[in-house]
C-alpha cells in the first residue's frame, strides 16, 4: 500500500512538470514576430496605417491588402488613421509595440509622417508607403502614375473631340483639391496632351475636393456660363457623375462627352448605358494585393523596386461591359 501512494505521487509531482513545462511555453499571439501558422512556422505580421476608412477607394484597398495576406499566410493588422497625422504617427508607434515584421503606409502628409517613419526606422522595421508617397526614402512605394491617367484622359478627349490635330471644342475641367499632388498630376497630363490642339479650349473649374456635391453646385454655374461646352473631364468619376447629373436635369446629355477618373462602378454603369463616355482604370483591390506582396517580399529580405506601378489603362464602350460587375465598387483589372 506504501509502495502505490509512493508510485502515484511521483506520477503526480512528474504531470504537474510536464504541464508546468507546456505552460511556461508563449502562446501564438506572444512576442515579436508574429503568430505561429498551422505548420509551426510564424506568420509574418505586416501593420498597415491607413489613411481614412471613410473614402470608398481606401476601403476597397485595405479589403485587397486583407485577401491577399490570407492568401499568402500572412497576418495584416490595419489601423484608421481618420485622416490625422498626430493619430497616425501614434497609430505607427502602436503597431510597432504589436511586434509587426514590416509595416505599410499610407501617408496623411507627406512630410509631418517622419516621426512615424523614425519610429519604423529605430525599430529596424521596413516601410512600404501606397497610393501616396512620402518625401523620405523607404523601402518601396506602390501606387499609379496619376499623371499617365490624365494623359489617358486626355488623348480619349481629343479623339472625342475629332482626334489629334482636328480637335476642337470647349472643356469644363472639375478639379480635386487644392494643391493635391494627385489633382496636380491628373491637370498636368491632360493638359500635356490636349493643350497641344489649338483648337480645343479648356475651362478650369472650382476645386471641389473629388466630392459629388461639391462638383454638382460648381458645374451649375459652371454650364450656366459656358452653356455651348463640348465635354467634361473630372478628377475623378464621383465629380463627373455630378455633372453628369446636371447634365441630364438640363437635358443636353447628348451634347457633351464626360471623361473621368478611377473606374468607378457606377461610371462604368453610365458608359455601358450611354451617359458617359470615358474613365480610367485606379482599381483599389489589386493596388492593395500588390502592396501586401511587396510588404511580403521586403520582409524576407528580397529585393524590390523603389517604385512598383499598379498599373492602370482606359474604360470605354469597347471594354466596359467585359469590367462591369454590380457588386464592385471599382471596375477591377483583369
Amino acid at each position: 500500500m506504501k509502495k502505490t501512494n509512493k508510485w502515484l505521487m511521483v506520477s503526480a509531482l512528474f504531470t504537474s512538470l510536464v504541464f508546468a513545462g507546456c505552460s511556461s511555453q508563449p502562446s501564438a499571439s506572444e512576442g515579436s514576430g508574429g503568430s505561429t501558422a498551422a505548420g509551426g512556422e510564424k506568420k509574418i505580421v505586416i501593420g498597415f496605417s491607413q489613411v481614412t476608412s471613410e473614402s470608398p477607394f481606401y476601403t476597397a484597398l485595405v479589403d485587397g491588402a486583407k485577401a491577399e495576406a490570407a492568401k499568402q499566410g500572412a497576418e495584416l493588422v490595419v489601423m484608421d488613421a481618420q485622416n490625422d497625422i498626430e493619430k497616425q504617427n501614434a497609430d505607427v508607434q502602436d503597431l510597432i509595440t504589436k511586434g509587426i515584421n514590416v509595416l505599410i503606409l499610407n501617408p496623411t502628409n507627406p512630410t509631418a509622417v517622419v516621426p512615424a517613419l523614425t519610429a519604423a526606422k529605430q525599430a529596424n522595421i521596413q516601410v512600404v508607403t501606397v497610393d501616396r508617397p512620402t518625401e523620405e526614402k523607404v523601402a518601396a512605394f506602390v501606387g499609379r502614375d496619376n499623371k499617365e491617367m490624365g494623359r489617358i484622359a486626355g488623348k480619349q478627349a481629343v479623339a472625342l473631340l475629332g482626334g489629334e490635330g482636328k480637335a476642337s471644342g470647349k472643356v469644363i475641367e472639375l478639379q480635386g483639391d487644392a494643391g493635391g499632388k494627385v489633382m496636380m498630376d491628373r491637370h498636368d497630363g491632360f493638359h500635356e496632351i490636349v493643350g497641344k490642339e489649338p483648337g480645343v479650349k479648356i475651362v478650369e473649374g472650382p476645386y471641389s475636393d473629388y466630392i459629388r456635391s461639391k462638383a454638382v453646385k460648381a458645374f451649375q454655374d459652371l454650364l450656366q456660363a459656358n452653356p455651348d461646352v463640348n465635354l467634361v473631364y473630372a478628377h475623378n468619376d464621383d465629380m463627373a457623375l455630378g455633372a453628369l447629373q446636371v447634365l441630364e436635369q438640363a437635358n443636353m446629355l447628348d451634347k457633351v462627352k464626360i471623361v473621368g477618373i478611377d473606374g468607378l462602378s457606377e461610371a462604368v454603369k453610365a458608359i455601358i448605358d450611354g451617359k458617359y463616355s470615358a474613365t480610367v482604370f485606379n482599381d483599389p483591390i489589386k493596388l492593395g494585393s500588390i502592396v501586401v506582396d511587396t510588404a511580403l517580399k521586403v520582409a524576407k529580405g528580397e529585393q524590390v523596386p523603389e517604385y512598383v506601378d499598379g498599373g492602370t489603362g482606359l474604360i470605354d464602350a469597347s471594354n466596359a461591359k467585359d469590367v462591369y460587375n454590380e457588386k464592385d465598387v471599382f471596375a477591377q483589372m483583369k
